[in-house]
């Protein structure tokens, strides 16, 4: 499963001439929202998990492993 942001990015690279500088430049913002992506999940998942078992730090580690594991993150 791909992230909205990650599927933007594969679609840009795919449709857009990469040997010019805008779709480069748009490129780099997409990778660069990859992270704020990722950042507003697990703050998601942590306001969501609040009142479990879990302390707030336990939920964020938790959130960024489902994240990695969801989306596939190592992948280029």
């Amino acid at each position: 499963m791909k992230t909205p942001m990650q599927e933007m990015l594969e679609w840009v690279r795919a449709t857009l001439p990469m040997d010019l500088d805008t779709p480069r430049m748009i490129e780099q913002k997409i990778e660069s929202l990859l992270e704020k992506e990722k950042e507003a999940m697990c703050e998601f998942a942590v306001k969501v998990g609040r009142g479990q078992d879990y302390s707030d730090k336990e939920m964020q580690e938790l959130a960024e492993i489902i994240y990695n594991e969801t989306f596939n993150t190592k992948e280029k």
